[in-house]
């Protein structure tokens, strides 16, 4: 398997704190069949700033003591980047990180409850500079929760979005689990990955939300996830199925 979306860089934001915690966290990726993980340290979101020149030397230090410790885990760059207006002129300046450095898939996370209003605009500003933005844990924004449309909107205009694993195996609660599940009925999400922080209360969750998936939906939608994360550090045209609103259910009458 591979993980698209991990807090496995030491030190730098909310995620490991010291190597030895990177190595705890790529220890339990392994055990639970992650090869490859994508290190997406938080950017531009108030709290941490991680630009491109510091993360892809750490990268290379986590990758050289996992090799030292003979850990079979391959780790490659990328950020995950709390959306700005200036993002693609940072990109321009070299701040800005694609998932696996040569891929065209960025990745983009909105505040936890609301999506900017100029979210459409530059989504449709950076496809035309070539980027491909892939919104991040979209299950978890209470605005898209009340207002699936927008969502809707986004990815039929050309965005992916990437569930978490431990919303879809309820860890984040019961409304946000149904919602992931919608998501995936509604082709509305295009990979699912760990979003892990640590080995305790911000596990990887990955071969439970694999196993979830299968019960639910057939193998068939395990290769759609595990195919797309390929696609993705390859750089490669993703798998997209025509996306479908969200049906709002009425309750008593009421909505």
């Amino acid at each position: 398997m591979i993980d698209i979306h991990s807090h496995i860089l030491p030190g730098v934001d909310d995620g490991a704190r010291t190597m030895q915690d990177s190595v705890d966290m790529a220890k339990q990726a392994v055990s639970e069949g992650v090869h490859t993980i994508i290190a997406t340290p938080h950017h531009m979101n108030g709290k941490y700033e991680n630009v491109k020149s510091d993360i892809l030397p750490l990268v290379n230090e986590v990758n050289d003591v996992l090799k030292k410790e003979h850990i079979d885990l391959a780790v490659l760059p990328g950020q995950e980047c709390r959306i700005y207006g200036e993002m693609i002129e940072d990109y321009h300046n070299g701040k800005l990180l694609t998932l696996n450095k040569y891929s065209a898939y960025i990745f983009v996370e909105f505040p936890s409850s609301s999506v900017p209003r100029y979210a459409d605009r530059l989504f449709y500003e950076m496809q035309n500079e070539g980027l491909i933005p892939v919104i991040v844990h979209p299950e978890r924004n209470s605005e898209l929760i009340e207002r699936p449309d927008k969502l809707y909107n986004l990815v039929k205009n050309g965005a992916a979005t990437q569930l978490t694993a431990s919303s879809l195996t309820g860890y984040f609660g019961k409304n946000i689990q149904k919602f992931s599940q919608q998501l995936i009925e509604a082709n509305l999400t295009h990979f699912i990955a760990s979003d892990a922080h640590n080995i305790h209360n911000r596990s990887f969750k990955m071969e439970e939300a694999m196993d979830t998936l299968e019960k639910k939906y057939g193998i068939d939608m395990i290769y759609y996830f595990t195919e797309n994360a390929e696609l993705l550090i390859e750089g490669k045209n993703i798998y997209k199925e025509i996306p479908e609103k969200i049906k709002k259910r009425k309750f008593l009458g009421i909505f």
